[in-house]
């Protein structure tokens, strides 16, 4: 088996190098920076250790938790708290819909939908279940679908929040196959958008559809170096990998993976910074807005995109905060004076009175996010956020799939001319 150059060392790296090595092959990773894991790292605020880029990971497929379970990291997978998610509108905070599937509801007429896209934008969904199952099946994104469905009002203020606030892209932007696999075959088989979501979470697993990791996500970090190192994998720091005409510059006998968030042009990328508070405001005990707020687009007095209470949300760092509380806040862009504007914004949202003397301490940290891209180059495994999607669990699931078919295709025998015979000739 030809030896495998492995470009980038981000978790969609290091997962593709881990299972490339577990397979036999001979694995050179290549990382520009200094350290590896790209975005899944950790930052000190206040004297707690603190994700600084994902802090839970999707359980749909099991994907996370199988890669975890190998790890030795399974004892340590956590669920959030329970309780609604909140929507914060020009018109003040409301409880987002309970059965839905990223703000797209299962029951148009709730009275939790009804009270966030008001009567006529609820009438105009509940549209859906009188169109034929066929009408917007062949939507290329996650937005044309719901449009064409449920409507622009719902799309607008239900849909676009979650996207915005998980994902970064406005629904519009987001692939529909890509973003919710199955859906678009649920609609064609249960006829209407509102039943394909229901039966989407009706026949997910039971438990909480996102899961954390006690300590912090950047924990699989530690343990996917730590296994790669194992596995006998050359791992070289600030060192780029150079791409000429299919192979690695200083690789050219090595099969090539690229991690692919530089694969689409700087210029698509989108700039995400997290603002971190630590505070001192026992009003927060009462966790006012359970783990978080969405915002909605457009609303002037906030700037930020979503707010997670954090230490509502797991109650491992609740312990270890020791009645402090971390507040996260995602920006598409960094504000000035961004420690007063997060923690204005913060109050805002979550309905309390935030003083600047009750922070006690302040982070942030910023990222490019890369574009969704279709790009192919021949003879190059690509892997990562750009090509996967966003979030662990599409980034593990497709970087393990990549590997398992570059795998595949490295232990079949080449083709060769049969040896001429007496009875050929």
């Amino acid at each position: 088996m030809k030896p495998i150059v492995v470009v980038g060392g981000g978790v969609a790296g290091l997962v593709a190098a881990r299972r490339l090595a577990l397979g036999g092959a001979e694995v050179t990773l290549l990382e520009a920076s200094s350290q590896l894991g790209g975005t899944v790292a950790f930052h000190t605020v206040g004297g707690l250790i603190l994700d600084s880029g994902a802090e839970s990971f999707a359980t749909r497929r099991g994907t996370v938790e199988a890669l975890l379970t190998e790890l030795g990291l399974a004892p340590a997978i956590v669920a959030p708290a329970s309780g609604p998610a909140w929507l914060y509108r020009s018109g003040g905070p409301v409880e987002l819909p309970v059965t839905s599937l990223l703000g797209i509801p299962a029951v148009p007429l709730a009275a939790d939908v009804i009270s966030v896209v008001g009567t006529a934008g609820a009438f105009r969904a509940y549209l859906d279940t009188l169109l034929p199952g066929t009408y917007g099946a062949r939507s290329k994104t996650l937005g044309e679908l719901v449009r064409k469905r449920m409507g622009a009002q719902l799309l607008d203020k239900l849909v676009a929040p979650v996207t915005l606030g998980v994902h970064s892209r406005h629904p519009n932007d987001l692939d529909l196959d890509r973003i919710t696999p199955g859906l678009r075959g649920a609609l064609r088989s249960e006829g209407s958008l509102g039943r394909a979501v229901r039966s989407i979470r009706e026949s997910a697993p039971a438990g909480s559809a996102v899961m954390g990791i006690s300590g912090g996500v950047h924990r699989i970090v530690d343990e996917l170096v730590a296994d790669v190192t194992r596995l006998g994998v050359t791992v070289k720091l600030a060192t780029r990998g150079t791409l000429v005409d299919g192979k690695v510059v200083g690789y050219p006998q090595h099969n090539v993976v690229i991690a692919a968030a530089g694969v689409a042009a700087p210029s698509d990328a989108k700039r995400i910074t997290l603002a971190t508070l630590v505070v001192d405001v026992p009003e927060l005990d009462a966790a006012p807005r359970g783990s978080g707020v969405l915002v909605e687009p457009g609303v002037r007095d906030i700037h930020a995109k979503a707010i997670t209470h954090a230490t509502a949300k797991w109650q491992w760092l609740a312990d270890r905060a020791n009645g402090k509380h971390v507040l996260r806040l995602s920006y598409d862009d960094a504000p000035a004076r961004l420690a007063t504007i997060a923690r204005v914004d913060a109050a805002a949202l979550l309905g309390v009175d935030i003083a600047e003397s009750r922070v006690l301490d302040f982070a942030q940290v910023s990222w490019k996010r890369p574009a969704p891209s279709a790009a192919r180059i021949d003879g190059v495994t690509l892997v990562g956020e750009a090509v996967a999607g966003t979030g662990l669990a599409a980034v593990i699931g497709q970087a393990e799939g990549a590997a398992a078919s570059l795998l595949d295709s490295l232990s079949e025998p080449e083709e060769t001319e049969p040896e001429e015979t007496e009875l050929d000739a």
